[in-house]
């Protein structure tokens, strides 16, 4: 059974907390006890409902002021599939937030309120998963019981957006009108809306196909850790050597001819092993251990991939950084420790090229720095070779973090845009 990785997003009071506690609801996915305490703080509140986003607003400050602000991780499954749900805050203030939760999704949910159509913030959201490369975008116009189940209001939205889409890199585009609070086309279809002919929510969740969207072309394997036992019971143990690691791209086979870098040396894979045992293939996002046939000096940090088809060997690359520090400011000569797959080195910005307004779109190329919440490209030149590729072919060896090296706070996230 797959898994399905989806964020929720859009502006403040859309019903994204909502929208999470009725799909867990409806789908059986809550126990008991957990919805007697959501009835009985709603009942302290004063609500005439069942509040059902305290299910994932769990902080006080987000219970007391009705928002989100963290970033809400949920699991839950059906007999078809199994979903991670990462419900981010709507606020301005906590984009940083939204990019962090959006970054490993598969999908994006984008909620809008009929009554208030397309808000800056919906734009911002879907301008965001766009940026993030999220491959699958659904607009869910929430609250249609508000506005009469109207089609002519969804058909409005519809057309506002799409245009709005028409400028954003958006593969796959789905728009289903919904009431979270009443359950309408969340899990299953709502007869209030006979002139709607699509699925439910959870039925597209349910069968969205995602196996094409990893990378299964370019073999890309960074090397986490060296599995070599030191106390070995069992002979056959004693000469073992395994590199450890998730892997980032393409399929890898026993008897594949294979590439370390940096060193360029070539040989083959004589086995892959797991924690259940051998297997014949592994993909993207298996985490499991390569065994080679020849010994070669192999440590973490390092790439395997194909020997006629490797990522940028590169010190100067050009990215796009959202910043995500409230203590200092993004600007040229600023040094950074840069985390990408499993290599760290320290990195230099080079230059700001712009700041993006993520509402209009505009580039401010006059922008000396980025402060919080900030998207710009920028110039980096890194202190030994990264081995990578555009963001845009692979979100695992196109993506890293930088980090305060005073601090060790994660400061920004960045995706590639260009290897020199």
């Amino acid at each position: 059974m797959d898994i399905l990785r989806f964020a929720t997003a859009g502006s403040v009071d859309d019903g994204k907390s909502t929208l999470i506690g009725r799909l867990l609801f409806d789908s059986k996915a809550i126990f008991e006890d957990q919805l007697e305490a959501v009835e009985r703080t709603s009942r302290d509140r004063g609500t005439e409902y069942t509040d059902l986003s305290l299910l994932t607003d769990g902080l006080r400050a987000e219970r007391e002021q009705g928002i989100t602000i963290d970033v809400a991780y949920r699991y839950f499954a059906t007999p078809k599939r199994k979903f991670i749900i990462a419900d981010t805050p709507g606020h301005i203030q906590y984009t940083r937030n939204m990019v962090t939760g959006a970054s490993t999704a598969d999908l994006a949910i984008v909620l809008i309120d009929a009554r208030k159509g397309v808000l800056e913030q919906s734009r911002r959201h879907a301008f965001l998963t766009t940026l993030l490369r999220v491959p699958h975008l659904v607009l869910a116009v929430n609250k249609m019981d508000l506005v009469d189940y109207s089609q002519e209001r969804f058909e409005e939205i519809r057309e506002e957006f799409t245009s709005f889409a028409a400028k954003l890199n958006a593969p796959d585009l789905t728009f289903i009108p919904i009431s979270a609070l009443h359950g309408d086309n969340v899990v299953s279809r709502s007869e209030s809306m006979p002139w709607y002919n699509g699925s439910s929510l959870l039925h597209h969740l349910e069968h969205v196909h995602i196996a094409s969207d990893r990378n299964l072309v370019d073999v890309r394997f960074p090397v986490q850790y060296v599995i070599r036992p030191q106390r070995a019971t069992d002979p056959a143990l004693h000469d073992y050597r395994g590199y450890a690691g998730q892997v980032a791209g393409g399929v890898l086979k026993p008897g594949d001819e294979v590439m370390h870098l940096p060193s360029g040396l070539v040989t083959r894979i004589a086995s892959i092993d797991t924690f259940d045992g051998p297997v014949e293939e592994a993909f993207a996002p298996m985490s499991v251990t390569l065994r080679l046939e020849d010994d070669i000096d192999i440590s973490r940090g390092d790439m395997i991939c194909r020997p006629n088809n490797q990522p940028h060997v590169a010190q100067e690359l050009e990215a796009m950084i959202c910043w995500m520090s409230d203590v200092t400011k993004l600007g040229p000569r600023t040094k950074l420790t840069i985390k990408h797959t499993t290599r760290t080195a320290r990195a230099l910005v080079r230059d700001l090229h712009y700041r993006l307004d993520v509402n209009t779109l505009h580039r401010d190329e006059s922008a000396q720095s980025l402060g919080l919440n900030e998207i710009g490209r920028v110039s980096l030149r890194i202190t030994q070779p990264l081995f990578v590729d555009d963001y845009a072919r692979n979100r695992l060896t196109g993506g890293f973090i930088l980090v305060d090296e005073s601090t060790s706070n994660t400061v920004g996230a960045g995706m590639i845009v260009e290897a020199k």
